[in-house]
């Protein structure tokens, strides 16, 4: 099914590749190959992304109206106000929100 979207996109120009098994993709380590990666089923991307970036990984749904990223690691409620929590994946997502912001607005300026 997405087959032909990828192949349309390529004809169109865009820099896209795939689709390839999640299994054999982020085991062989082809994913370090990508900037970004779209997985189809929810598990199929997070449970893979989630061990290889736990403390660093920010998670971005696109296609909503409003700009949703989230630390990997998901809110972490069992170490909350006990001081161990490593911030780092919060402040990567905090970035990332930040960055697409300035990048949608640049783009409203240019038209």
């Amino acid at each position: 099914m997405i087959t032909p979207v990828i192949h349309e996109l390529k004809n169109k120009g865009k820099l896209i590749a795939g689709p390839y098994p999640a299994d054999g993709f982020f085991a062989s380590g082809q994913y370090a190959k990508f900037d970004g990666i779209l997985a189809m089923y929810h598990d199929q991307g997070l449970i893979p992304f989630k061990t290889l970036a736990f403390d660093s990984g920010v998670n971005y749904t696109a296609g909503l109206p409003i700009i949703r990223t989230s630390p990997d690691h998901g809110t972490a409620y069992a170490i909350a106000g006990k001081n161990v929590a490593d911030e780092g994946s919060l402040r990567s997502a905090i970035y990332l929100a930040s960055d697409i912001f300035s990048q949608q607005r640049q783009r409203l300026v240019e038209k």
